[in-house]
């Protein structure tokens, strides 16, 4: 299992891997593609995001577009090992929807995904490039094991 080394996935990859017995290993290509730390005004930042959702090839300063963190997320995938089985990889759920729309399309997306982004913990799956779930959160409403 590969993760985003940001602290919020890591958290999660240690919860996957305490039930399924795998080891969770932090890529920075799962990172997201902008993440606020405090040096701009919240608002600031919000306002920067927005941007970059409405306008997919706009890149602020030393960051991705919306377009290419989707395209990193694909070339991530593309270079994961043959193997059989599932692989878990834990990102974010702005590369997720930036993924999902070069993927798609944002004709081919849940309306609420584009404004509302993906809810946490949501479980996307894409088998060989081919989306099959997108933003499941199906398993948050079951009992432990």
């Amino acid at each position: 299992m590969c993760t985003s080394p940001l602290r919020r996935a890591r958290e999660t990859a240690a919860c996957i891997a305490s039930v399924t017995g795998l080891t969770a290993q932090p890529d920075a290509w799962l990172a997201e593609r902008l993440n606020w730390d405090g040096s701009m005004p919240l608002e600031a930042f919000l306002a920067m995001w927005a941007r970059t959702r409405h306008d997919r090839d706009f890149a602020p300063a030393h960051e991705e577009s919306s377009r290419q963190a989707g395209a990193r997320l694909q070339a991530f995938l593309a270079g994961l090992p043959g193997t059989p089985g599932p692989v878990a990889a834990v990102t974010h759920g702005g590369i997720t929807t930036d993924l999902l729309r070069n993927l798609l399309g944002d004709d081919a997306l849940p309306p609420h995904l584009l404004e509302a982004g993906i809810p946490a913990c949501a479980v996307t799956a894409v088998d060989d490039m081919n989306v099959v779930m997108i933003a499941s959160t199906a398993h948050l409403s079951l009992p432990p094991p």
